[in-house]
């Protein structure tokens, strides 16, 4: 089916150009977008350990290791005992929550036009697009 071929390939190259200004934003917010995620997901996921944040993101477990490893030395993260849940410092939630106002401010100024109905509907797809 060609027409779906197209949309797809239109689809993956605006998800493209998302995730590198995703990047941008989160760095402009005083971290890299992987640290900004791997702090974010453990505040979601209280009980989060390296195994789960490898396994959720598809990734070796050697490399979260050593990004872990980088957030702790900045005093971002602290890991407990091997097996133990990952914990974000004070210092690592004050980076999140203003890496966060930066990227929402964005957000806001590149939304500013639409209505509410066509926020609540792209809202909607993200949701659904990260669920699948």
């Amino acid at each position: 089916m060609p027409v779906r071929r197209e949309l797809l390939g239109s689809v993956h190259d605006e998800l493209t150009l998302f995730a590198r200004r995703a990047r941008g934003l989160a760095q402009g917010g005083g971290l890299s977008l992987v640290a900004y995620t791997l702090l974010t997901h453990v505040l979601a996921n209280q009980d989060a350990r390296p195994v789960d944040l490898a396994g959720f993101y598809r990734l070796d477990k050697s490399t979260v290791s050593r990004q872990l490893a980088d957030l702790e030395r900045l005093g971002l993260l602290e890991r407990g005992a091997h097996g133990q849940p990952l914990r974000v410092t004070d210092a690592g939630r004050a980076q999140v929550d203003a890496a966060a106002a930066v990227q929402r401010a964005a957000l806001e100024g590149r939304l500013q036009d639409w209505d509410d109905e066509d926020v609540l509907a792209f809202a909607e797809y993200l949701r659904r697009f990260n669920a699948g």
